[in-house]
């Protein structure tokens, strides 16, 4: 009920307030799926409090969007006339704890507890840390919506600065954010060394949710080289197409948590891997072809640039399927080596069985081809007697 009420007020004042309507999309895009998993989390298992915790980071990204949207309102139309602005610019410094509560579910999953006791001091030094960040932040958005004149700028964010006991509390802050960084990191570390013991349901798991964190990792390691060179501030469509790009990658971890903690299609996890670690190198191969073949065409060999361009992607386009093929035998290979065991195991069946005619024989190679492929605890063959 507090995330519908949450999302409802943004979307009120997001309307009011034209400026912010497309700076608050990307929160929204967070928000969303974030609280629908943790609905579906918390509704199949109510008793893991990975479900919870997403409500937590959908409530921290949508009360960022609210006071970003009413301090807008309140500061920069009316000039601070509105009540409670104070709170509202409290509000818009939440991003450390919003990202701090991420670090839970990677000691708690994938049953939403912890793994052992001797890992409970962590969990409450990590709480505590996160806590009094939390504290120092919305004080100090407190502090300048007390004051006598506040600055925001276009997004709703304040522009003043906190001095006096507020700053050096808030330097203190910055180091309990570093220490809750370190603690996320070394449960993430602990999962990763599990995966090399871990067999079966578990193993798919953490296959899921290292799946969904590469993507995360993947997508903002990109957007933070292509963006932190031009400034804070980029402009332009490039940068705004960039910035959604890595929001919609940074959705991969709440879904491959969920899937995880739900065992959702867990053994599909390895054809999702396959193929898209193939389409993505079959991409950066024809990009590769395409530009040397146009640069070949147009400045070695003589012709026209329409000509060379339009061959070129004739030559792209006809190497697709062939180099898809090649490359998805590769990968299945590293990544999916079940299906690529499967497949060899029945194509060597066809072979082995081709031309026999013996039923005795085709019985055996089908059972031996059976038990090769799946593993099966038994395995019985029933043959309908004829005449």
């Amino acid at each position: 009920m507090v995330i519908v009420i949450l999302i409802a007020a943004v979307v009120v004042l997001s309307r009011l307030n034209h400026v912010s309507r497309v700076g608050n999309l990307p929160l929204m895009v967070i928000a969303l799926p974030f609280s629908a998993v943790g609905f579906v989390v918390a509704r199949r298992q109510p008793k893991n409090a990975i479900g919870w915790i997403f409500f937590g980071v959908a409530a921290c990204f949508l009360l960022i969007a609210v006071g970003r949207d009413y301090s807008g309102i309140d500061y920069r139309v009316h000039h601070g006339l509105f009540p409670v602005g104070w709170l509202a610019l409290s509000l818009t410094d939440l991003w450390t704890p919003a990202f701090l509560l991420m670090g839970l579910p990677m000691l708690l999953f994938p049953a939403g507890r912890l793994p052992s006791s001797r890992w409970r001091w962590s969990l409450w030094v990590y709480l505590v840390a996160d806590g009094f960040e939390t504290a120092i932040a919305l004080a100090g958005g407190l502090s300048i919506g007390l004051g006598r004149h506040v600055h925001i700028d276009l997004t709703g964010m304040p522009t003043n600065n906190i001095g006096g006991f507020l700053g050096v509390l808030g330097n203190v802050a910055n180091v309990c954010a570093l220490i809750s960084l370190a603690f996320a990191v070394t449960w993430i570390i602990r999962l990763l060394a599990s995966y090399r013991s871990a067999r079966g349901d578990r193993r798919q798991q953490l296959k899921w949710l290292m799946a969904g964190g590469a993507l995360t990792f993947i997508s903002v390691a990109v957007g933070a080289s292509a963006v932190l060179p031009n400034g804070p501030t980029p402009s332009g469509i490039g940068p705004q197409l960039l910035s959604f790009l890595i929001v919609f990658g940074f959705l991969g971890l709440p879904f491959g948590l969920a899937a995880g903690i739900l065992k959702y299609r867990l053994y599909d996890v390895d054809r999702l891997i396959s193929r898209t670690v193939s389409y993505a190198i079959v991409t950066g191969l024809l990009v590769g072809v395409y530009v040397g073949l146009v640069t070949v065409a147009t400045r070695v060999l003589p012709f026209s640039s329409p000509l060379g361009v339009a061959a070129s992607t004739l030559a792209a386009a006809a190497l697709f399927t062939p180099l898809r093929r090649q490359v998805q035998r590769l990968v299945d290979r590293r990544f999916n080596r079940a299906r690529y065991d499967a497949e060899a195991t029945v194509s060597a069946f066809a072979q082995r069985v081709r031309d026999d005619v013996e039923l005795s024989t085709v019985s055996a190679e089908f059972v031996r081809a059976v038990q090769t492929s799946v593993e099966p605890a038994h395995i019985a063959l029933w043959l309908r007697p004829t005449g």
